[in-house]
């Protein structure tokens, strides 16, 4: 088995990408070469700060190849310099009794220019992590009001995980679902907000399908550094699809002078193979990284395999003396056997889902003077997505004469809540077979920034960008297209390093849609500062609020249903919008607040945080019947020209809750967690499931929602309670790391019509979903400076949980390999 997924399965595919990009590295770096041997010299300058900006009295070392080239103190200022500094790459790294060292990125120093490195010093062994999606600015999370979660490096390869999706159960308020096995569809929830509500960027550039959706299931771990979560909206800088949050994956970047080479062979039960191999390393002027992975399963029932190829690769150049070209691409093939919920059919359907995903990012950083920074980007997206239902599954069955539809086997549902239900569902519709479903999305898209730093206290950006977007049910013609602009402008402001505000106003123009104007504001404050902290028990103490809008486009299906559409195709359409003024389907909206306190205890060891978030989530686009119509104020003549119904900007709901985390490091330990509360209602709905409820007879009096929640009820699939909870010991050679995910119970439904399409199959909503909890762990050790042994436990317990009721839950996975690594600077 080992050698035919080796070498057939794995080499075979996407090698070509790899021996291209390499190719690329080995042309560029050949490029640049007759310039190294003309130039000279630069210079280093710098600043060194404490967490919130205050200069710092330091000693900064220069140093290249792991070697101290150079020593030198900052002034009163906290300023320092290092003249004649030859052409090549170094780093900073700078130190003061107290305080943790640091060491800055790997740079690069040119010829005739000097490069600015900034270093900011923390008390205690907290990380401080530079957060990209809270501001225009790249900035220090502790000078952040921003809700923003930072899983870096370090903690994706001690959670080992095969795929994205599980480490975001780590973040706070993230209610993560996945529907069956590895490779299910799957979503993530970001404090009530729907799983579309969360803008999703790759190197900076948007990844998400029209309408916000995106394929989490498809997102390997491999050639992933970091993954940013912000909890709020910010639609100022990102335009449309933040609602909720914006979630950032950040490619690796090549950081050592010797070329480094890693392979990593794992396996497991299900079947389960894993590949993965990168190289990476700096080269003069270049610094490049490749990446590609191959993992397979059977998962644990028929018609559940799944695979997944990725590629992944950036390659970086520094251009003239202080410009920065950077390239990266993903590409990403998946196949997937989709069983549909087996518990509720008693078989496995036959269909297969594929996804060909590609994202490409390109884009130029120059610092024009010491006061002026721009930022050049493009990116390009291409979404192909298919699924085949073979043949039908299950036994035919004609009651009315119209054509058979196929039945699954009896089974019998048991909800949370107690209610329980025996029938048979209806498995697949009649139809012509194969039944199947084609989508594609194409987004090419270019923005321009600039941030102009006024002064150590004020600094202003403002960007424009332009985004061409095509999808449709198609894979090969769209059925929309959308040309969209935005600009904003956002100031950010610090007062004796104490006060840290940002705010800023975005304009959106849509293609669809038109025009929506959307701030947002932040505000930090240091009641306590660190410098008054000291090496005390009680650290520095921070207010924190947040507030603004965002909004959210229509997808492909709302825009082609919507009414505007319906009624121009009819043959006096134009007449009938033009004396109605029926207007395109409007954005989705949200408002977010989010107020908080962080505290930090024992020497900076332990950092507390509380807050209280309100999101309300407004003008949501559902189908609503012809008859239904007026009530929104559609004139009767519009609605009956609608045969069946129109998609309308006419629900709401509201998501409301405290949330509460920990970070601590304890000698050896690290330990992270989270719980938190949330109360979500939907305040507003015309859906024909909200206006007529379904009632199954044998629960008289209990109103259900067949597709869509009741007014007053909870939206589907939002825990009242999460937590999660990360706990590594780190020493010597190896690890040990505990991770669990806890949910309680949620809304749902069965989704089912019975033999006859009537409601005996439906169980009522409140709580339909169980509380459940999964239980992981990992560790490795280094047996040798290039061999390492590792170890991952996925739902330790074997508890088989179910995230949404219906849907085979993930059982206990192991996997357990080795990793190879050569060259790098050091191991």
């Amino acid at each position: 088995m080992f050698p035919r997924v080796l070498f057939d399965r794995f080499f075979r595919i996407q090698t070509d990408s790899l021996v291209l990009l390499l190719a690329s590295v080995v042309i560029l770096g050949g490029y640049g070469s007759p310039a190294l041997a003309q130039e000279s010299s630069g210079g280093v300058s710098g600043h060194v700060a404490d967490q919130l900006g205050g200069a710092l009295s330091a000693t900064v070392h220069l140093v290249q190849n792991d070697a101290v080239i150079r020593d030198a103190e900052t002034n009163a200022r906290g300023l320092f310099h290092f003249p004649s500094v030859p052409v090549g790459r170094y780093r900073i790294t700078a130190e003061r009794a107290g305080f943790h060292p640091m060491a800055s990125a790997l740079f690069y120093v040119g010829a005739s220019v000097v490069t600015e490195v900034d270093l900011a010093l923390v008390v205690g062994p907290l990380a401080q992590h530079v957060v990209v999606t809270a501001a225009a600015t790249d900035l220090p999370d502790s000078q952040s009001g921003a809700p923003v979660s930072v899983i870096p490096s370090d903690d994706l390869r001690r959670l080992s995980k095969s795929n994205v999706l599980e480490t975001i159960r780590l973040v706070p308020a993230a209610a993560v679902v996945q529907t069956g096995g590895r490779g299910g569809r799957s979503a993530v929830f970001i404090r009530g907000g729907a799983s579309n509500f969360n803008k999703v960027l790759i190197d900076g550039i948007p990844a998400n399908d029209i309408g916000g959706s995106f394929d989490w299931e498809a997102v390997s771990a491999s050639g992933v550094d970091r993954v940013e979560v912000l909890r709020t909206a910010n639609s100022v800088q990102y335009g449309a699809d933040s609602l909720s949050g914006v979630i950032s994956l950040t490619t690796p970047r090549g950081s050592t002078l010797t070329p480094s080479v890693t392979y990593s062979l794992d396996g497991g039960n299900f079947g389960t193979v894993r590949n993965a191999v990168s190289a990476g390393g700096v080269l003069g002027r270049l610094d490049y990284f490749a990446d590609i992975s191959r993992f397979d399963t059977d998962n644990q029932v028929s018609n559940n395999a799944y695979e997944n190829t990725t590629v992944a690769g950036q390659i970086g150049l520094r251009l003239g003396t202080a410009t920065d070209l950077s390239v990266s691409m993903r590409h990403v093939e998946t196949d997937y056997g989709a069983p549909n919920a087996v518990a509720f059919y008693g078989i496995s359907d036959d269909s297969i889902q594929v996804n060909d995903l590609e994202y490409v990012s390109a884009s130029v950083k120059s610092q024009l003077t010491n006061h002026l920074h721009t930022t050049i980007q493009f990116g390009s997206v291409d979404r192909r997505f298919s699924l085949n239902n073979r043949t039908p599954t299950g036994e035919a069955f004609d009651p009315f004469g119209f054509g058979a539809n196929y039945l699954g086997d009896e089974v019998t549902i048991t909800g949370a809540n107690g209610y329980e239900t025996t029938g048979r569902a209806i498995l697949d519709y009649g139809g012509v077979y194969p039944s199947i479903f084609d989508a594609m999305t194409s987004r090419q898209f270019l923005s321009g920034r600039a941030n102009y730093y006024v002064n150590d206290t004020f600094d202003i950006a403002g960007g424009v960008r332009i985004e061409r977007e095509q999808g449709g049910v198609t894979l090969t013609t769209p059925t929309s297209q959308r040309t969209n602009t935005g600009s904003f402008v956002e100031a950010r402001a610090s007062l004796a390093n104490r006060i840290f505000a940002t705010a800023g106003v975005g304009i959106e123009k849509n293609g669809l849609f038109g025009v929506a104007v959307v701030p947002r504001g932040s505000l930090a404050v240091y009641a306590r500062p660190p410098a008054a902290s000291g090496q005390g028990v009680l650290g520095e103490t921070k207010f924190v609020v947040n507030i603004g809008r965002g909004i959210k486009a229509p997808s492909v299906f709302n825009e082609q249903s919507q009414l505007f559409k319906l009624i121009g195709d009819l043959s006096n359409g134009t007449e009938l919008i033009k004396k109605f003024k029926v207007a395109p389907i409007g954005p989705e909206r949200s408002r977010n607040v989010d107020i908080g306190i962080e505290q930090t205890l024992a020497g900076r060891r332990i950092r507390l945080r509380a807050s209280y978030f309100d999101n309300v989530f407004d003008d949501l686009v559902e189908y609503v019947n012809s008859g239904v119509l007026p009530q929104l104020g559609v004139p009767a003549d519009i609605a009956a020209a609608v045969p069946f119904g129109a998609t309308v900007n006419a629900s709401s709901y509201t998501a409301r809750g405290i949330e509460t985390s920990v970070d601590a490091y304890v000698d050896k330990f690290r330990i992270v967690g989270s719980y938190t509360r949330l109360n979500a209602e939907v305040t507003k709905s015309f859906s024909s499931g909200a206006l007529t409820p379904a009632i199954n007879p044998t629960f008289q009096g209990i109103e259900i929602g067949q597709f869509t929640p009741l007014v007053g009820a909870r939206p589907f699939g939002r825990p009242r309670n999460m937590g999660r909870l990360m706990a590594s010991y780190i020493r010597g050679r190896g690890h040990v790391t505990f991770a669990g995910y806890f949910a309680g119970k949620s809304d749902g439904s069965t989704f089912l019509s019975d033999a006859f399409f009537g409601t005996s199959m439906l169980l009522p909503n409140r709580d339909l979903n169980d509380r459940h909890q999964k239980l992981d762990l990992s560790g490795s050790y280094r047996l040798h400076r290039s061999v390492t042994w590792y170890l991952s436990i996925e739902n330790l317990l074997n508890q088989g949980y179910q995230a949404t009721l219906g849907f085979p839950g993930l059982s206990r996975s192991i996997r357990t390999g080795m990793t190879v690594a050569l060259g790098g600077d050091s191991f």
